[in-house]
């Protein structure tokens, strides 16, 4: 079981990324996904999160709401999420993850990856 994040880097505010994270050993479609971050000196937090496939249940922070998409593409058994509109506050460090339970942080966690938005 491995999560292989990518698509962090440097961006100017107001510009967008789209972060990947691939998945192994497992489908996508059958765990709750989900993206966390984590900036320097502060806690972890959810930033966005979905239901298994064929469950409509979202979770946005306020946030990153109306800025950031998350979604899965089965075919690439990939979780992604879409980043536009990038304030200096978006800066942190990414993290993929997958489980049982909405709302709450599963047990499978990507390397994490780095995006950073200058002013």
């Amino acid at each position: 079981v491995q999560l292989q994040a990518s698509g962090g880097g440097l961006v100017q505010s107001g510009g967008s990324l789209t972060l990947s994270c691939a998945a192994s050993g497992f489908s996508v479609d059958d765990y709750v996904i989900g993206w966390f971050r984590q900036a320097p000196g502060k806690e972890r937090e959810a930033v966005s999160c979905q239901g298994r496939s064929g469950d409509r249940r979202a979770y946005t922070a306020d946030s990153v709401k109306d800025r950031f998409t998350i979604s899965r593409d089965a075919t690439k058994n990939t979780l992604i999420l879409q980043m536009n509109s990038l304030k200096p506050e978006d800066t942190a460090v990414y993290y993929c993850n997958l489980g049982d339970y909405f709302l709450q942080a599963g047990p499978y966690w990507g390397q994490g990856t780095q995006v950073t938005v200058s002013s």
